[in-house]
């Protein structure tokens, strides 16, 4: 036995390229349904917990799809909004808490999502440093925006345009980092956190002006007449909320009238659940009331039809793959058909001969199983982290 062992390590030394490309080809053809039903599963897992912890959205009429997925993943381009005053309407029905949501604004390609103090309540996040933002201007990061962006407490995130022309001359809006989330593996950790007026003043809905009763601020007036004060163009709307000029900022109208993105009903339990829902959907088609499970449950059916037809293109090249595999074990044999002739002339037993002609095989098979249990190992534990991070980079 220990000569078919020294045989066969030489002759896969001596063959360990051809060995190498078709042990990474079974590998592969092993591994990769595997992985994708592991993706597939743990996408679906995570995406039903986040729906199932949120069963209700309300929001101006659409697509339910893009409102269920801007609300719980704030991925969606700009939605269509509702007004504020539909926050109260939520909260006089006695069936929910409304925790009110606005993500139509970004900082880098992280989504700074206006809300409550209520939303880290239902989300259960965790400050990790720092405290919540408690003025305008203040914001909460979450831990990969934090991480991504190389920030702290006490530094600053800027607000992007959403427009390289900004005709209507609102600014980028410079808010102080006050608290750091600790992870919590949603996509929590990839927002940015603010209260919702401070969004509003994003917007250009509010905004603060220099005290031109200063003396300082002279050469700003165009016109004075008595305490009534005509500014010209020059003066200088912050895009810094501070101590100092924070009680200059104010805003024009009726915060009823104000844009969210939608509103998260928090029902008292599963009876309020249902009455808050007959009662929206009675309601007009100035708003809607979006069952997020559902609209999950749907997104997924389509997930699992394409990976369907995905596999079963997989499992055709499998079986190309296994083709050529077993071709190339045969044409080895034959090739190797002189050897076997010499074994036997010098004494070998039909059974060592055939033997040593399997163990190429047998090694192939067992080292493709061996690569395909720990890939699909790191898979299960890190698939998802990896997949993320290559959309992303």
């Amino acid at each position: 036995m220990n000569d078919l062992l020294y045989l066969s390590i030489q002759y896969i030394r001596h063959h360990k390229i051809k060995l190498l490309v078709l042990t990474f080809a079974i590998t592969l053809v092993c591994w990769l349904p595997l992985a994708m039903q592991s993706i597939v599963d743990q996408t679906a897992t995570q995406l039903m917990h986040r729906a199932d912890n949120t069963p209700l959205v309300i929001g101006a009429p659409g697509s339910p799809l893009e409102l269920s997925l801007g609300s719980l993943y704030f991925q969606t381009k700009t939605p269509n909004t509702l007004s504020y005053n539909e926050l109260a309407k939520v909260e006089a029905t006695g069936h929910a808490l409304a925790i009110p949501l606005y993500y139509r604004f970004h900082a880098q390609g992280h989504p700074i999502v206006g809300t409550s103090i209520d939303y880290f309540a239902h989300r259960k996040l965790q400050i990790a440093s720092g405290r919540q933002a408690a003025l305008l201007g203040e914001a909460v990061l979450g831990a990969e925006v934090a991480k991504a962006m190389h920030l702290n407490i006490g530094d600053y995130v800027i607000s992007s345009p959403e427009s390289v022309f900004d005709i209507a001359g609102i600014y980028p809006l410079k808010m102080k980092v006050v608290g750091l989330l600790a992870p919590s593996f949603s996509p929590d950790d990839k927002a940015i956190f603010v209260d919702i007026k401070t969004t509003w003043v994003i917007q250009g809905l509010g905004h603060g002006h220099q005290d031109l009763a200063n003396k300082k601020s002279i050469k700003q007036i165009l016109k004075k007449k008595g305490n009534n004060i005509v500014a010209n163009a020059s003066v200088h709307q912050y895009n810094e909320i501070t101590t100092e000029n924070i009680d200059s900022f104010h805003f024009h109208g009726n915060n009823s009238a104000r844009p969210l993105s939608a509103i998260i009903p928090v029902p008292l339990n599963k009876k309020s659940e249902v009455l808050l829902l007959g009662r929206y959907l009675e309601a007009s088609n100035n708003v809607q009331i979006v069952r997020t499970p559902r609209v999950i449950n749907e997104l997924l059916d389509t997930v699992f039809t394409v990976r369907d037809y995905i596999v079963v293109g997989i499992a055709v090249v499998a079986v190309a793959t296994a083709t050529i595999a077993l071709l190339v074990f045969f044409l080895s044999l034959r090739l190797r058909q002189g050897e076997r002739f010499t074994l036997i002339r010098i004494g070998a037993a039909q059974w060592q001969v055939n033997t040593l002609m399997a163990i190429e095989m047998v090694s192939v098979l067992l080292l493709s199983a061996i690569f395909s249990s720990l890939l699909l190992l790191i898979t299960e534990n890190y698939g998802i982290q990896l997949l993320q991070e290559i959309l992303l980079s």
